[in-house]
């Protein structure tokens, strides 16, 4: 696997929120954090599982440490490793215990993206499983009062994942290979 340089991950990782997730309003709580610069991109490349888990640690402390309206979220990239999915989603569990060893469960969360991310009961074709596909397996950390603070100004938060799908699903696989929002070519 050829090497990704941090700034290509981070600039193929910008593309897809800008185009994909912002662009179809797949998360309509992401454009304004966004737009005033308090999207924090850290790049995890080389080592393994251990060296994934301490850059995971070292980006928790340091959200729940920073000022939200300095940083609001972080998109840990990690642009080579766990290129299989399930492997992924393995490393999601471990994720989670570090969140409850931090004491930072309730005050932080992570949401997977993953190139090849499936959601249960789907065929790995079918284009919904796009909401939560990324350039490169990444964990999303987010605060849990800002997303209690957007589930509660957004009245039907609860229709998003209804009306995304039926995004993709009009958009369909052409549609979505338009937008570009894959990895860049090395």
């Amino acid at each position: 696997m050829p090497t990704i340089t941090p700034e290509t991950a981070i600039a193929d990782t910008r593309r897809w929120l800008e185009r994909a997730v912002i662009g179809l309003n797949l998360c309509p709580f992401a454009k304004a954090p966004h737009v005033k610069g308090q999207v924090h991109y850290a790049v995890c490349s080389g080592g393994g599982r251990r060296e994934l888990l301490a850059a995971l640690r070292t980006e928790l402390q340091a959200l729940a440490a920073a000022d939200p309206n300095e940083r609001e979220t972080t998109l840990l990239i990690v642009p080579d490793q766990l290129a299989d999915f399930l492997d992924f989603n393995d490393v999601l569990d471990d994720a989670e215990a570090l969140l409850d060893e931090l004491g930072l469960a309730g005050v932080l969360q992570i949401a997977p993206f993953h190139p090849r991310f499936q959601f249960a009961g789907t065929e790995e074709g079918d284009i919904t499983n796009a909401t939560n596909r990324s350039p490169y397996p990444t964990l999303h950390l987010l605060r849990e009062a800002s997303v209690d603070r957007a589930v509660e100004a957004f009245s039907e938060a609860e229709a998003i994942y209804e009306a995304n799908m039926a995004t993709l699903e009009k958009l369909g696989p052409e549609g979505w290979a338009a937008l570009d929002v894959g990895p860049s070519e090395t």
